[in-house]
């Protein structure tokens, strides 16, 4: 019998979270120096979520250009490999 796809876990965590547990928020708080190991670990001050930046590849958009040279080392576009 097969898993409906509404019950797959698996991509769950694909996504950015936007709760951070409280092992993850110490260690923030440690880092910008908020929080010491005397304090107390409840009633801890909010803690922006990070989230990563999509850099945007720069082999990917000079294959796109027009009449582009693709960089030593980059794979070839998909329309060029049946040209050759």
């Amino acid at each position: 019998m097969s898993v409906d796809k509404s019950l797959k876990i698996s991509s769950s965590l694909a996504r950015a979270r936007s709760v951070l547990s409280r092992k993850e928020r110490l260690t923030i708080l440690k880092e910008e120096g908020r929080w010491t190991e005397d304090k107390s670990v409840f009633n801890l001050p909010k803690v922006r979520v990070r989230r990563a930046k999509r850099k945007a590849k720069k082999e990917e958009a000079a294959a796109a250009a027009p009449g582009a040279v693709a960089a030593p080392g980059a794979a070839a576009p998909a329309g060029a490999a049946g040209a050759a």
